[in-house]
């Protein structure tokens, strides 16, 4: 499996940025999908996640009302809406799969984990 996360950049606070992480490798629509990211000195976080079929999302507090996780499974794509950006999203941001298709909190139950997207919010 490979999950390849493309679209970080540099913004300004209050601006947006649209993720995108294309799998291949095995069937997409089967497994829940995740976002996580890790700022340096600190230990990679849950950001969002959603599962196979896109109908549950869940979200931390710290971005809830802000980003928006999707997927579409005819292009074997995950995204991650990002507005209202704020300097602490800033980040090295990971997409991850599942185990199986439900939607998971926590690292250790995602086995396949993207490269990762630099994302860095200027004040």
């Amino acid at each position: 499996v490979q999950l390849q996360a493309s679209g970080g950049g540099l913004v300004q606070a209050g601006g947006s940025l649209r993720l995108a992480c294309v799998a291949s490798g095995r069937t997409f629509n089967r497994y829940g999908m995740g976002w996580f990211r890790q700022a340096p000195g600190k230990e990679r976080e849950f950001v969002a996640a959603i599962i196979w079929s896109g109908a549950s999302t869940y979200y931390s507090d710290s971005v809830k009302g802000r980003f928006t996780i999707s997927r579409d499974n005819a292009k074997n794509t995950l995204y991650l809406q990002m507005n209202s950006l704020r300097p602490e999203d800033t980040a090295v941001y990971y997409c991850a799969q599942n185990r199986d298709g439900s939607s998971s909190l926590y690292p250790p139950d995602y086995n396949y984990w993207g490269q990762g997207t630099q994302v860095t919010v200027s004040s």
